[in-house]
């Protein structure tokens, strides 16, 4: 399978510098200095038409009290493109999931088929509770369990009855859209984000730890997906990129992102994050130590985005050449997928498909540009 490449789009506003505090998710509350462009829907407009322009297959937007709504931002995105595809993340503990199965059968029939979920369970307890959340880890993902098999139901064209203990429906089902239900993105790091995976999504996703790091887990899900009867799971990984002419114009650039980032800053953030219990934010905290002294992990995989904000926490760093030889290792692993972002998100969009996108293209190892 040919290597799927996605942008971001930052609905909690973008900039220079590394955006977040390092609360949750993506993005966290933000650092308001270093948000010099809203998230206006003009420019998210700018971001997503450039992405179509590229050749982007898709674009994650993310979910959470710290950005735009990503269901309503892309339905409006859906209108000022026409290929581009549009990752939803959401989380399912809050909302129906008939009521979900029928946003996405509209958002079907609206974008002409342009929709990918993102199920995101959530690994801040803080933020869940702001939504009024307070299941613990694994009852959260015993949650979502039970919502993705309502989902699908929703979906199968026959009245869907479900008994379970987080979810009772009797009936469920929905209009149907030409375009049939988006595949189902999900991520998590514990055994219980596993297994739900194994069971009952088309891709998982992992943050980017090292090549030798993921292999050792996509192998434990092919087994664990097989043992479940999943044969449609695919594999991807999230990860920022900063690519340049040169690799040392691209490490400086890297260097000038976190070159104002206090001892004082950095330890903040990592409190903050240690609060959390996902353990894929474990995973990547683990990779630096809250230390700026040892960033490059391996090679070209830089840890600096970690040291101050939550979610994806490394980057691929380095010239065209050295960008796309990194994506094609993990491509060679199985990984189909790769979502990646770079600041602001509007430049980087260029830097990587006029640099890297394009030597893997021409490579064969991505999809081809659309006619």
């Amino acid at each position: 399978m040919s290597l799927h490449l996605h942008w971001y789009l930052p609905t909690n506003g973008d900039g220079r510098g590394i955006v977040s505090s390092g609360r949750a998710g993506e993005g966290g509350l933000g650092d308001k200095a270093a948000v010099d462009r809203a998230p206006d829907i003009d420019y998210l407009a700018q971001i997503a038409r450039s992405a179509e322009q590229l050749g982007f297959e898709a674009m994650l937007t993310p979910t959470g009290s710290w950005c735009e709504d990503a269901w309503i931002t892309t339905a409006a995105l859906s209108q000022v493109t026409t290929r581009l595809k549009f990752l939803v993340a959401f989380r399912p503990g809050f909302i129906s999931p008939t009521l979900a199965a029928q946003q996405a059968q509209t958002f079907q029939r609206i974008s002409g088929g342009r929709l990918y979920l993102n199920i995101v369970t959530g690994g801040d307890p803080a933020e869940q509770r702001r939504f009024g959340d307070h299941l613990s880890h694994d009852e959260r993902y015993a949650r979502t369990a039970e919502f993705l098999q309502i989902l699908r139901g929703a979906w199968s064209g026959t009245p869907f009855d479900f008994a379970g203990k987080h979810y009772q429906v009797e009936g469920a089902t929905t209009l149907p859209s030409p375009a049939g239900g988006p595949p189902l993105f999900f991520g998590g790091a514990s055994p219980a984000a596993e297994d739900v995976a194994a069971r009952h999504v088309d891709v998982y996703l992992a943050w980017g730890e090292t090549p030798p790091q993921l292999a050792e887990r996509l192998k434990r899900m092919r087994e664990k997906a097989a043992a479940a009867g999943n044969d449609r799971l695919r594999f991807g990984v999230r990860l920022h990129v900063l690519g340049r002419d040169t690799a040392k114009e691209a490490w400086a650039a890297a260097d000038a992102l976190i070159e104002n980032l206090s001892p004082e800053r950095i330890a903040a953030a990592q409190a903050d994050l240690a609060k959390m219990d996902s353990v894929g934010q474990s995973r990547m905290r683990a990779l630096h130590g809250g230390s700026r002294d040892s960033l490059e992990i391996y090679p070209n995989l830089w840890a600096g985005y970690g040291l101050v904000r939550g979610g994806a926490g490394t980057a691929v760093v380095g010239s065209h050449e050295q960008v796309a030889e990194r994506l094609e290792e993990y491509h060679s692993l199985g990984i189909d997928h790769v979502i990646l972002s770079g600041q602001p998100h509007l430049e980087e969009a260029y830097w990587f498909a006029e640099g890297a996108g394009r030597l893997l293209r021409a490579r064969g190892i991505a999809e081809p540009l659309a006619a």
